[in-house]
């Protein structure tokens, strides 16, 4: 999810009466449900943001000491600024419980999206993908961020609690929706196809929870399209075409660290073979963004 969802979430719990359990604690919910994207920093150096990106600090070491770094912080800050007089004392066991909360939401809420999440690095690269919710979801941010600015409004923990209660039945509705459309779509391609497909997405769309994003990986391609869970119907819309593993300029275009760096992250990758001012290149993208994503896009020229 994108980071003001998570920020929202950090602070809808701690408007729901936590942060008065201790010093710092509507901070270190909002800075926990952030913190596993720290790995943002890859942006600042040479090593591609794409391939390192959900990875190493989103995996299970890094969910286990993450939060116990943080609450480190929050005490090492609180012994170098005496609390006022109206603010309650740090408690150690609080701000550790609201850091494993903060960061083990982020890590969940992230697997959920069709972004993917690596849970079990270092020791596999393995990809996670839940396919239920987008990115960004607006009816989340209208949930939890009204709860929220609610709650600051009336200076009761009430409303809060109730946009958190409304966007955990929201997002469990969705999971069950996730897996009903999968094994709908599913059923029909492979009956229209007379085999199973290599590989399937059964996605979400912005903002619209009953209309999927379908792309079907038919080991030489990609058929795309979208469902519709309340009418029941796969429409598919497209075809998208890719050069084989074994084509030259595949082999050519895996040369270059870039490509093989975006290789890491893609889903369905697709090369293409295009022609630009400076003569053939071979285009790669996910057909999942398109050129949607700009890091997930690159393009080789072609010797």
């Amino acid at each position: 999810m994108d980071n003001l969802c998570h920020t929202l979430v950090g602070a809808a719990l701690g408007e729901t009466g936590l942060k008065r359990k201790t010093r710092f604690g509507l901070l270190t919910l909002a800075l926990a449900s952030n913190l596993p994207d720290i790995d943002v920093a890859v942006f600042l150096t040479p090593v591609s943001s794409v391939a390192f990106r959900r990875g190493w600090t989103h995996g299970v070491p890094a969910q286990v000491l993450l939060p116990i770094l943080l609450t480190l912080a929050m005490l090492a800050w609180d012994r170098r600024r005496p609390p006022g007089a109206d603010e309650p004392p740090a408690r150690a066991g609080w701000l550790l419980l609201f850091a494993y909360v903060g960061v083990l939401l982020h890590v969940g809420m992230d697997y959920l999206n069709n972004y993917g999440v690596r849970l079990l690095m270092p020791w596999s690269g393995q990809w996670f993908y839940g396919d239920t919710l987008f990115i960004v979801d607006p009816w989340l941010y209208l949930f939890v961020g009204g709860g929220w600015w609610l709650a600051r409004k009336r200076g009761t923990g009430r409303p809060a609690l109730v946009g958190l209660l409304v966007a955990v039945v929201y997002v469990a509705s969705l999971v069950q929706v996730a897996h009903l459309a999968r094994a709908r779509v599913l059923a029909m391609w492979t009956a229209q196809a007379g085999r199973a497909p290599r590989a399937l997405m059964v996605g979400p769309w912005l903002a619209t929870p009953f209309h999927k994003q379908v792309i079907v990986d038919t080991g030489d391609g990609y058929d795309t399209g979208r469902y519709s869970v309340l009418s029941n119907t796969l429409t598919l819309t497209g075809r998208e075409d890719t050069l084989p593993p074994g084509d030259p300029a595949v082999r050519e275009a895996l040369a270059v660290r870039e490509v093989r760096d975006i290789l890491v992250w893609s889903r369905f990758p697709r090369f293409q073979i295009v022609e630009a001012p400076a003569g053939r290149q071979v285009l790669l993208t996910d057909v999942r963004f398109g050129r949607l994503v700009g890091a997930g896009t690159v393009s080789v020229p072609l010797r």
